[in-house]
């Protein structure tokens, strides 16, 4: 538990010009907050807890303002940058190294039962105000640009797909 929170920490101040030092990351990161709270609820998650862990995740939303489902399946290294308004749905999963900016969604597009959110690949950058809707697929190493919707598999490396965010 302490090295991912450690891990946490040093990719908080890899990811982030503005932060000056663990300690600050530490008490201050709503994205921070957000994926260790999400860390315990998805525990409890899978080890059937269910109604625990989504008490935990709607606390944790109303702290930070960003709500992951304790079911939504997430890598190491995430990092989401000032983090208000983002939303990971349920079925979502998401590689090891992804970065994510404010109010960026990884969503469903309709009622239906099974896989209808986002799988996000390595590497992967979401800019600001990004949505990405329904079971698509983000292959490794992309960039999505801000304000982007996102209704499609998206398989170019950040090469070929490259937008400054």
């Amino acid at each position: 538990m302490f090295k991912t929170i450690k891990e946490d920490l040093d990719n908080a101040i890899l990811r982030d010009p503005a932060a000056r030092n663990k300690f600050e990351v530490f008490l201050t990161y709503p994205g921070v907050h957000a994926i260790w709270n999400y860390r315990i609820a998805h525990k409890l998650w899978k080890h059937g807890f269910k109604l625990i862990a989504r008490m935990l995740s709607n606390r944790a939303r109303r702290r930070t303002g960003i709500e992951i489902h304790p079911a939504a399946v997430i890598g190491h290294r995430f990092f989401i940058d000032h983090g208000i308004g983002v939303v990971i749905g349920e079925t979502t999963q998401i590689g090891d190294d992804v970065m994510l900016y404010h109010n960026v969604t990884l969503g469903a597009r309709r009622f239906a039962t099974g896989k209808r959110h986002p799988t996000i690949g390595d590497r992967v950058t979401i800019g600001a105000g990004a949505k990405i809707l329904g079971p698509v697929n983000i292959a490794d190493d992309v960039r999505i640009p801000y304000n982007r919707v996102v209704l499609e598999d998206i398989a170019y490396e950040v090469h070929e797909y490259f937008y400054e965010i």
